[in-house]
C-alpha cells in the first residue's frame, strides 16, 4: 500500500473524528438552549423539508398539530433553526463516514479489520440516526438521550481505533520502557471512570433540562436550589477523575521524551480535564452560563478520546517493548 493511501485514509479519518466531536458541541448548544423539540418531528421540520422562518407560515392549528412541546410554546425561530442545523451537521456526518468507509477499501488486502471497523461505524452512524429520530418522538426521554450520548463516545472509539491500527507501524515504534505495568490498568480504570462521569453528568443535564422548563429558561440564579444529590456526587467525583488522571500524566512526563507521542497527548489530556474542570465550577458558581454547558459536554468526550488513544498507543508500543516491570 502506498504511503499517499494511508496518509489520505488518516487524514479522512481524522477529519470525521473532529466532525463527529462537533455534533456533539452542537447537540450541547441544542440542550442548553432548549431547542430539542425546535423541529417538532422528524425526519421533517414543521412538515416541511426547509423549516419556516415565521410563524405566519405554519397553519393556525400547528399547537394542536404538535402538541407535545408546543402546547403552551409559541412558535422560535432561533430554536427551530438550531435544531435543523444540528440535523444537517448529522447528514454531513454520515456523508464523512462513508467516504471513510469507501477509502479503508484500500486495506482491505492488508488489514481487513480496519475495514470492517470503518463499516461498523458506518452502520453504527445509521442507528444513531435512527436513535435521534426515537429522541425527538419520545419528546426527548432521558434514558433515550443518555443511550444516544454513550453511542456517539463508542462511534469516536471505534474511529480512532481504525485510524490508529492503520498506523500501527508508527504506534509500535513509541519508547514505553519506562512506564510502570500498572499504568495500563489504571489507564483502563479512568477511562471506566471518564464514562460513569459522562453518564452522572447526563443525569444531571436532564435534572438541570427541567428545572430550565420550570423557570422558563430564566431566573438561571435560582437553579441551583433544585439541583438533585446526583449533582453533588457528579461535582465530588471529578477530584477521582482529576487525581487518577494526574497521576497517568506525571508517570508519562517522568517516563518518556518530549518528542514522544505520548507525552503530547498526557499534555492534552491534562488541559482538557482542567478545562472541564472550569468549566463545571462555571456552570456552579456563576448561574448555568449557557456557554459554559456544550464546553463542558465537549470537553467530557474529548477526555474519553484522548484516554482510548493513549490505550490503543501503549497497547501497540507493547507490541515491541514491555511496559517496565517496576
Amino acid at each position: 500500500m502506498s504511503p499517499e493511501t494511508i496518509r489520505r485514509f488518516k487524514r479522512l479519518g481524522t477529519l470525521t473524528i473532529f466532525a463527529v466531536y462537533f455534533v456533539i458541541l452542537v447537540g450541547g448548544i441544542v440542550r442548553a438552549s432548549g431547542a430539542g423539540m425546535g423541529c417538532p418531528d422528524w425526519p421533517m421540520c414543521f412538515g416541511q423539508l426547509i423549516p419556516p422562518t415565521s410563524e405566519a407560515e405554519l397553519p393556525e392549528n400547528y399547537h394542536e398539530i404538535y402538541s407535545v412541546g408546543y402546547s403552551n410554546t409559541d412558535f422560535n425561530v432561533v430554536k427551530t433553526w438550531t435544531e435543523y442545523l444540528n440535523r444537517l451537521t448529522g447528514v454531513t456526518i454520515g456523508i464523512l463516514i462513508f467516504l471513510t468507509l469507501w477509502a479503508s477499501r484500500a486495506y482491505l488486502k492488508t488489514d481487513k479489520a480496519v475495514f470492517y471497523l470503518s463499516l461498523t461505524v458506518f452502520l453504527l452512524v445509521g442507528f444513531q440516526g435512527w436513535l435521534g429520530a426515537m429522541v425527538v418522538k419520545s419528546h426527548l426521554h432521558p434514558l433515550l438521550i443518555t443511550a444516544h450520548m454513550l453511542l456517539a463516545l463508542f462511534i469516536v472509539a471505534l474511529l480512532i481505533y481504525a485510524i490508529a491500527r492503520s498506523q500501527s507501524e508508527l504506534l509500535q515504534a513509541l519508547d514505553i520502557r519506562h512506564l510502570p505495568q500498572k499504568f495500563k490498568t489504571v489507564l483502563i480504570v479512568a477511562m471506566g471512570f471518564t464514562l460513569a462521569q459522562v453518564v452522572m453528568g447526563t443525569q444531571v443535564r436532564e435534572a438541570v433540562d427541567l428545572i430550565a422548563t420550570h423557570h422558563n429558561y430564566i431566573d438561571r440564579g435560582y437553579w441551583r436550589d433544585s439541583f438533585p444529590l446526583i449533582f453533588y456526587v457528579h461535582r465530588s467525583f471529578s477530584a477521582v477523575i482529576l487525581f487518577t488522571n494526574l497521576w497517568l500524566a506525571w508517570q508519562v512526563y517522568r517516563s518518556v521524551e518530549r518528542s514522544n507521542l505520548l507525552f503530547r497527548l498526557a499534555t492534552v489530556l491534562m488541559g482538557l480535564i482542567v478545562t472541564a474542570i472550569l468549566a463545571g465550577v462555571s456552570l456552579d458558581r456563576l448561574a448555568m452560563p449557557p456557554v459554559a454547558q456544550p464546553i463542558h459536554l465537549l470537553v467530557a468526550t474529548l477526555i474519553f478520546g484522548a484516554q482510548f488513544f493513549i490505550f490503543i498507543c501503549i497497547r501497540y508500543a507493547a507490541k515491541k517493548t514491555p511496559l517496565s516491570a517496576q
